[in-house]
């Protein structure tokens, strides 16, 4: 169907994005932009400015404006993407249902502000509009047509004498406006009448009331005013014992000011007993600050002196610093030298499963902790593979050996090395035990190496581990204590 719309000389490039020239966006809320193309004198759009000034928009009623974005709406998703103004796209992706309600007033400006967008949408209406968009294209309104469409059509068409069609269809709405209103004028004016003689019959039946209620509360009043009589009777008899209650009052506050007057003097005597008594607690408290001086003079004394011994024992013994500690022999020799059973002391520990108790136990100056290394990971982690059980033990004791500062090895079940180690972090050292011979020999070995009053931790949960280390004076710890200070760090 062709259309009547002249093409305006101020179309914008399609693709561009014109802002709407009213405030707010609202059709025929305002001035079109300047070199906009005004209509000619037969009411349709010819291209040419009159007096060089642009003919404003025309006012639209609200429901004419409101059926105008809800038919752009409607074809707004079946233009091609590149037709769609660059402000519209997103709004093209709306729901149904949302696509007016939330894109209205972007809508409104664009069909305001680009004529070329307002044709490409009125093609789609006219096509959906049938009969109705032919009348309206050739310039009449069908009378039994609904005016807000036929405006709404005339508008986005804009054929000759199209500005006519709009102002009658904005009489016709607003006459239809006015007959409601007129209508519910006299629905409330029915409604009122009807209150009115529903106020009367309530006001009849409320008179009835209150005759009666008066009558009782003439009753009430006469029984209100013996009450009263009776009442100041009581009032009288009150006064008296008022007054006679003043006056004890007053004895009793003589004798409660005596009272007071001696607390006050007791008060302050206590006082000053408390201020003797402070005095005598800071002369005790620097008697007792002195003492403690002196104590800490003397075992400063003490520690020096035995600081001083082990410096000149370590000269005269001539003592070199090591580079090997004593497990760094048996890794070396274990796998050469049989297991020779060696005694010792059973005084260096005592079991425990305290889990705070590895803390403890790693502060403590140059320790050597032990760990059992697969009754550790099968107890922790068995779900893993071997590899991955091995590769993340190492890596937590890497942790603490750089943390605590303290010596630490791990001791494996298998005949020969294990190929797929992770890199050995610095402070750990990893052994696997020899053919023929367990981990736990090897641990027991290793505390058999260590000197006599080094703290050795040894972390196991197999019991015969535990008493073996036990013997040899070191101290057995659980494996969930281990496993715990992992997950901790």
């Amino acid at each position: 169907m062709p259309l009547t719309d002249p093409h305006d000389d101020h179309l914008p490039l399609e693709g561009s994005s014109t802002a709407a020239p009213g405030a707010g966006g609202d059709l025929g809320a305002g001035a079109p932009e300047p070199g906009a193309t005004p209509p000619t004198s037969d009411g349709s759009d010819a291209g040419e400015p009159v007096d060089g000034l642009p003919e404003p928009e025309p006012v639209l009623p609200e429901p004419v404006r409101q059926r105008i974005v809800a038919l752009t709406a409607a074809v707004l998703p079946g233009l091609p993407a590149d037709e769609v103004p660059v402000p519209l796209r997103r709004v093209a992706k709306f729901a149904p249902n949302r696509r007016a309600r939330l894109g209205g007033s972007v809508i409104a400006a664009q069909l305001t502000a680009d004529p070329l967008f307002r044709q490409r949408v009125t093609a789609r209406v006219l096509t959906d509009a049938g009969d109705l968009g032919a009348a309206v294209v050739e310039g009449t309104a069908p009378a039994a047509a609904d005016p807000v469409e036929v405006a709404a059509l005339a508008y986005l068409v804009r054929p000759r004498g199209w500005r006519e069609l709009i102002d009658a269809s904005g009489a016709a709405v607003r006459a239809e406006v006015d007959s409601a209103v007129v209508a519910e004028l006299v629905r409330e004016a029915e409604q009122r009448a009807t209150r009115a003689e529903h106020d009367r019959a309530v006001a009849r039946v409320e008179a009835d009331k209150l005759r009666d209620e008066l009558a009782r509360v003439r009753e009430e009043l006469g029984q209100l005013r013996e009450e009263n009589r009776q009442l100041q009777r009581g009032l009288r008899e009150t006064q008296a014992r008022e007054r006679r209650a003043t006056e004890l009052l007053a004895t009793e506050r003589g004798r409660a000011a005596r009272a007071a007057a001696d607390s006050d003097a007791e008060l302050r005597r206590a006082r000053a007993r408390l201020a003797e008594a402070e005095a005598a607690a800071g002369v005790a408290k620097a008697s007792a600050k002195e003492a403690r001086s002196v104590d800490d003079a003397r075992l400063w004394l003490l520690l020096e002196t035995i600081g001083q011994a082990a410096v000149g024992l370590r000269r005269e013994l001539a003592l070199d610093p090591v580079d090997k500690l004593p497990a760094d022999f048996v890794a070396d020799a274990f796998t050469d030298a049989p297991a020779a059973a060696q005694g010792g002391p059973a005084a260096r520990a005592r079991d425990t499963d305290d889990p705070a108790r590895l803390d403890q136990l790693l502060a403590l100056p140059r320790a050597h902790l032990v760990v059992d290394g697969y009754n550790v990971t099968k107890r922790g982690f068995g779900e893993m593979s071997l590899e991955q059980q091995r590769k993340r033990l190492i890596t937590g004791l890497g942790g603490i050996a750089a943390q605590t500062g303290d010596e630490v090895t791990v001791v494996f079940d298998g005949a020969e090395r294990m190929h797929g180690l992770p890199p050995t972090p610095r402070g750990v050292r990893v052994l696997f035990s020899r053919k023929g011979e367990t981990a736990d020999e090897l641990i027991r070995r290793l505390v058999r190496a260590e000197p006599p009053g080094r703290p050795v931790v040894v972390v196991s949960s197999d019991r015969e581990v535990a008493d073996g280390v036990r013997r040899h004076g070191a101290y057995p710890l659980g494996a969930d204590s281990l496993l715990r200070r992992l997950a901790r760090s």
